[in-house]
């Protein structure tokens, strides 16, 4: 018998680490280049901006870290490295402003109030009238804990008021009562009596038309004039009208798109079954119109949220006011950067939540297309 063994046999006792490793078909390396990199000026940006990277992230951790001054004074602060030992000292004055510093654990209080009720709020479980009423008595809660005067608390003018919760309370407040008013809004633009849809789109294309710069200015320097003599606005009021009138205007547009979303055939089965408008509205109409528009609504809250800033222009220190107002102090070299970006993740954790959640929201609910 023949001690040879055919080729065939032979191969499939061929080691696997004896086995040649072949190369990837030229077809499958162009396509995975393609892939990565696309044609020649998607390449060229690509390798442009890896270039940056390089050069400006080390600079930016030598800047920050390398550098950074962590303890000392403002004389400490040279300029070569980022200031950070100023947020540690200004911090308090960068978050609640000029509210007294005694008093400066009811701003404190507030935060953490705003911060319970939005985590008690995140589950759909939690969507009922209780914690519509937590929300109400919370935020009435938090206007008597900043103002004072009652209850043996220091009384402290909104004058005073400054920082993160004041953008926390304009932007809880305005959309508060912005959003029935832009579901009155909506409902009356897509309304068959012409008075009601004739004044609804008046009020949204007036005030969609105008920035919020302006109508902010109306309430500071308008509106005082127009009141009687001896009769004053509080500030902090009239921003809050501002925000209210402005939120509501352009939620009411995008609950108009949620609505014309919806096929009549939904009104007409809930009055097939007897219910009247208001419930229909309640129960079919205005749950299915807001769960199709929640990233136009995401988008419109995270603008909100931003355009507090603005409310500078009626005298009150937002977040971002009250950091300008930070580094108006002569004993520090103003480290601009380095307060703009603490208060910019500030912003960013804020708007980044807010966005998640929508989107969480939105898979739940089964609505609009996967991102």
């Amino acid at each position: 018998m023949s001690d040879v063994v055919p080729p065939s046999v032979a191969n499939v006792f061929v080691s696997r680490s004896a086995s040649p490793v072949l190369p990837a078909p030229a077809g499958d390396r162009k396509s995975l280049v393609r892939a990565l990199l696309g044609d020649a000026f998607t390449a060229f940006a690509t390798l442009m901006i890896a270039a940056v990277l390089l050069i400006a992230v080390p600079q930016l951790i030598g800047w920050g870290v390398t550098r950074g001054v962590w303890s000392g004074d403002g004389t400490a602060c040279t300029g070569a490295g980022a200031c950070w030992v100023f947020l540690r000292e200004k911090y308090p004055q960068i978050l609640f402003g000029i509210y007294p510093p005694a008093e400066q654990w009811r701003p404190v209080a507030v935060v953490a109030i705003f911060l319970a009720l939005a985590l008690w709020s995140l589950p759909p479980r939690n969507w009922t009238r209780a914690t519509l009423v937590a929300w109400i008595v919370g935020t009435l809660g938090v206007l008597v804990l900043m103002g004072g005067g009652v209850l043996g608390l220091k009384e402290v003018s909104t004058s005073d008021w400054g920082g993160l919760p004041i953008t926390l309370l304009l932007t809880v407040i305005s959309l508060g009562l912005g959003f029935p008013l832009a579901v009155v809004l909506a409902l009356g633009r897509q309304s068959t009596l012409p008075v009601t849809r004739a004044i609804c789109v008046v009020v949204i294309e007036i005030v969609r038309g105008l920035p919020l710069l302006s109508i902010l200015y109306v309430a500071a320097i308008m509106l005082p004039i127009m009141l009687p003599d001896g009769m004053t606005i509080d500030k902090l009021l009239r921003a809050l009208v501002a925000l209210t009138v402005f939120s509501a205007a352009y939620l009411a547009e995008v609950l108009r798109g949620g609505l014309q979303a919806l096929p009549p055939g939904q009104s007409e089965a809930a009055r097939a079954l007897g219910l009247s408008w208001l419930q229909t509205t309640r129960l079919i109409v205005l749950p299915q119109a807001i769960a199709k528009v929640i990233p136009p609504l995401t988008n419109t809250v995270v603008v909100i949220v931003k355009n507090t800033s603005l409310v500078l222009v009626v005298g009150l220190f937002d977040l971002l006011s009250s950091g300008r107002a930070a580094l108006s102090d002569p004993a520090w070299p103003g480290p601009y950067a380095e307060t703009y970006l603490f208060i910019a993740l500030i912003y960013f954790v804020i708007c980044f939540g807010v966005s998640r959640y929508a989107l969480w929201l939105e898979r739940r609910l089964s609505f609009g297309a996967t991102r």
